[in-house]
C-alpha cells in the first residue's frame, strides 16, 4: 500500500476520479480484511456481505470532510464507519422484526440467533457511547481492536504510547462494556 494514501484520498475528494480509483485499490485487501472480521462475529443469518460492507464504509470515508493524515488515521476511520453500518444494519434488522414489514411466521434457522445478535450490536454500541463520555481514550483502543482489527502495537503505535498502556486500556474497557452490557440485560 502506497504510503501516501492521505494525499490520494484528498485528490479523490476535489474531484480527481483517478485519485478515487487509485485509493481504493490502495486500501481494498485492508479494508476486506477489516470488514471480513467485523462479519465473522455476525454470521448466522445476516445478509450483509464483505464486499458491500467495504464499498459502504469506502463510500462514507470519502464523501466524509475529515481530511486523513496518513495510513493509520484512515484505517481508525475506516473502522469507525464500519461500526456505524453494522449498527445501522442492526437497528435495520431490529426495525424488520418489530414489524417494519410483516412476513409470515417460519422456522427459519439462524433468525433468532440474527435478531439476537443485532441486539447485541446495538447494546455494545449504546456501552461503547457510554464509555467515550468517560474516557474517550479507552474507546478508542476499543474502536481500533475491535472494530478495527488492529493489533496492541499498531494500536500503540498509532496513539503514541506503549504496547503495555494498550492492553491496560483495553483491559479496562472491556471490563467497563461487560459492566455496561451486564446492567442492560438486568
Amino acid at each position: 500500500m502506497p504510503t501516501d494514501l492521505a494525499r490520494v484520498l484528498a485528490a479523490s475528494r476535489r474531484g480527481d476520479a483517478a485519485a478515487l480509483s487509485e485509493a481504493f485499490d490502495a486500501a481494498y485487501a485492508e479494508l476486506r480484511r477489516l470488514a471480513h472480521g467485523q462479519l465473522r462475529r455476525l454470521r448466522p443469518g445476516q445478509t450483509l456481505t464483505t464486499t458491500s460492507l467495504v464499498h459502504e464504509a469506502f463510500v462514507k470515508l470519502v464523501r466524509a470532510p475529515v481530511d486523513t493524515v496518513d495510513q493509520v488515521h484512515f484505517f481508525s476511520l475506516a473502522a469507525r464507519a464500519m461500526r456505524q453500518i453494522l449498527v445501522d444494519y442492526a437497528r435495520q434488522r431490529g426495525a424488520l422484526k418489530r414489524g417494519a414489514y410483516l412476513r409470515p411466521d417460519t422456522l427459519e434457522d439462524g433468525i433468532v440467533a440474527a435478531e439476537t445478535l443485532a441486539e447485541e450490536m446495538l447494546a455494545l454500541d449504546h456501552a461503547l457511547d457510554r464509555l467515550h463520555a468517560v474516557d474517550e481514550r479507552l474507546a478508542q483502543v476499543v474502536e481500533w481492536r475491535f472494530f478495527g482489527g488492529m493489533t496492541e502495537q499498531e494500536v500503540a503505535d498509532a496513539m503514541g504510547v506503549t504496547a503495555r498502556t494498550v492492553r491496560r486500556d483495553w483491559q479496562k474497557a472491556r471490563a467497563f462494556l461487560w459492566r455496561e452490557l451486564q446492567d442492560a440485560t438486568d
